[in-house]
């Protein structure tokens, strides 16, 4: 099964919210499927982007879900829908390298080029809800899952600590990225 198949496959399984079709048919017009994760960090690659989401859904999932509080739609929008900011992104791009004889030679590499920059989470949480009211706790989630990794959490202040402390949907989705990234993708 390739990865947009198993992304679409997990997707309909779990979230029938109101309007998670069209999400699902406005995702499926993006390049979400085909693009990398990162630029040159983690699964700087092409279907990148859509294997790091599933990646954090199974982590999630796999690790983190208790049937007693938890909502196994919510870890889907949230796993698999945390980094749609990320559609419409990237653009492959040549640049000049030196290969091992010294001589120059074409690479392509993947570039940012952000036609709506408004930061990071905040911009996932915005493009999911044009399609699927999330709850208080998956806007969290969505929204802070780069923990201290998020340029406003860099400029102190306890917004991130105390979303952290009110919402554990928030935790376990920003941990289920940093293991995702790290453990199971190598930081590749």
């Amino acid at each position: 099964m390739s990865i947009k198949e198993t992304f679409l496959s997990l997707y309909r399984e779990y979230v029938s919210r109101s309007g998670s079709e069209e999400l699902l048919e406005w995702l499926q017009k993006t390049d979400f499927f085909t693009a990398p994760a990162s630029t040159r960090f983690h699964l700087a690659c092409d279907e990148g982007l859509a294997t790091h989401s599933v990646n954090v859904f199974c982590y999630m999932r796999d690790h983190f879900f208790d049937p007693d509080t938890d909502s196994m739609e919510s870890f889907a929008l949230c796993g698999l829908l945390h980094d749609l900011c990320k559609a419409n992104f990237y653009k492959r791009s040549q640049r000049n390298v030196k290969n091992d004889k010294g001589q120059w030679e074409q690479q392509p590499y993947f570039s940012i080029e952000d036609q709506f920059p408004y930061g990071h989470g905040e911009k996932s949480v915005y493009l999911i809800e044009r399609f699927v009211r999330l709850k208080p706790a998956e806007a969290m989630a969505v929204r802070w899952h780069m923990g201290g990794f998020d340029e406003t959490a860099k400029s102190g202040g306890y917004t991130i600590s105390n979303a952290f402390e009110r919402y554990p949907l928030a935790v376990k989705l920003h941990l289920a990225d940093v293991a995702s990234t790290y453990l199971v993708e190598g930081g590749k």
